[in-house]
């Protein structure tokens, strides 16, 4: 079987090439990649090279193909799996294998680690590891980008799991926000803030009672506002606010006075700035958690922090990388009951877009870059299909479709564009 996939040489060394698949062991899957949603950590990948701790040494000799929030369907299951899978099946991929046993190391994750599996490829070889370690996991629901988003709305769920609170007197923590607490998402709004706020908003078991969001970027706040409404989240029991803190003359007193002057009892913090992480520890409340979900470029990134308040007001941090298994299970069975990611999506492209889009990722404005492997299609944004369908039909269409879903990507429109595509 024939591949195309980008594949990763070194630093900043990405080339779309074509090459033969081996042929899959009994303990393998063969699969067709429909679409890869491209992730910041593919950016940081591509720019560190082998001096990224999951990229292999010799990936010079042997390149990797990245990508690693991908969905597709199984074309052919390796006798091994055949009672648990089957032909047609969609799936989606936890890529945080930690296998003990892998050929790659324990750090061995498909999009960054292997020669014949991950994203942004056509065709890919699954291995025994990721079924031995149960991280191929069915979808049932609409269309696949769904799926494709299943990783990033895994590490927003296990953020918010990994989350823990303390009784005076007792070294038991207690998982999880504070059910009917207080809760701000500091530069809330970028791609993983959005799925951050979709997912507090529609979960039936824990949330919290007042939800701040802020950012210093007005056009980004209405966009979340006009995505995830006051109302619906009214309707929800959720006290929703979106707040540029640009506009404060004292942002720390401002929002602690919207807190009602306690502060919260959980933060998090969506971007890798110092003076925010400041501004998130100054708003804690007692035995308040701090969540730093940005992952930073710099390993010597550092912030101050109050240890008088660790220490007499019991403020404690912590940080995730990624979600886990049941993270992502449970992030799959929320979109098969109907919660939508498209929110996060606002670009469209085929396999080609993949290398330009991935190294100036932070360059390009908006939320997910969602890719179509087996098309051809330069990376567009949703916004501008009206545009570009003035002079074709098939962007016209789609955006038509777009419009009928409030100006978002669906399944509708992903069904149109795999089935059209050859005319772009």
């Amino acid at each position: 079987m024939k591949t195309r996939a980008v594949r990763l040489y070194g630093k900043k060394d990405l080339r779309l090439e074509e090459f033969e698949l081996p042929p899959i062991k009994g303990n393998e899957i063969l699969a067709k990649v429909v679409c890869d949603s491209l992730c910041m950590s593919s950016y940081k990948a591509s720019g560190q090279g082998s001096d990224h701790k999951r990229i292999p040494n010799d990936c010079a000799i042997n390149p990797v193909i990245i990508g690693h929030e991908f969905a597709g369907e199984l074309i052919e299951v390796g006798s091994k799996w055949k009672d648990k899978f089957k032909i047609g099946d969609k799936f989606s991929i936890q890529p945080a294998l930690n296998y003990p046993d892998s050929p790659v190391g324990v750090m061995g994750a498909p999009g960054y680690s292997y020669q014949h599996i991950g994203g942004d490829a056509t065709y890919v070889v699954i291995p025994n590891e990721v079924m031995e370690m149960d991280c191929l996991l069915p979808f049932t629901g609409e269309g696949f980008y769904p799926a494709s988003l299943s990783e990033p709305l895994s590490c927003v769920i296990g953020a918010i799991h990994a989350n823990y609170h303390t009784t005076p007197g007792s070294y038991i923590h207690k998982m999880e926000i504070v059910d009917g607490g207080k809760m701000a998402l500091l530069a809330g709004v970028g791609p993983m803030g959005l799925a951050a706020i979709n997912y507090v908003l529609h979960r039936n078991d824990r949330k919290p009672s007042l939800l701040v969001v802020t950012d210093i970027d007005q056009t980004r706040l209405d966009r979340a506002a006009s995505l995830y409404t006051v109302a619906f989240a009214a309707s929800r029991g959720i006290d929703l606010q979106y707040v540029n803190t640009s506009k404060f003359v004292n942002p720390i007193e401002d929002l602690k006075a919207i807190s009602g002057g306690g502060g919260f009892n959980d933060i998090f913090v969506f971007a890798p700035v110092a003076p925010v992480i400041e501004q998130a520890d100054a708003l804690l409340a007692f035995d308040g958690c701090l969540n730093f979900f940005a992952g930073p470029s710099d390993p010597n990134f550092k912030a101050p922090l109050n240890f008088y308040n660790v220490h007499y007001a019991y403020t404690h941090i912590v940080g995730t990388s990624g979600g886990n298994t049941d993270d992502m299970k449970e992030a799959l069975q929320l979109m098969s009951a109907g919660l939508d990611p498209a929110g996060l999506v606002t670009h469209i492209g085929g396999i080609n877009a993949v290398i330009e889009a991935t190294l100036h990722l932070p360059e390009i404005p908006g939320g997910k870059k969602l890719i179509y492997n087996h098309i051809e299609m330069p990376l567009t944004p949703i916004s501008e299909f009206t545009q570009k369908g003035k002079s074709n039909p098939v962007y016209a269409r789609l955006a038509e479709i777009c419009n009928n879903h409030l100006g978002l990507w669906s399944p509708e429109a992903e069904d149109y564009l795999l089935k059209n595509s050859e005319n772009l």
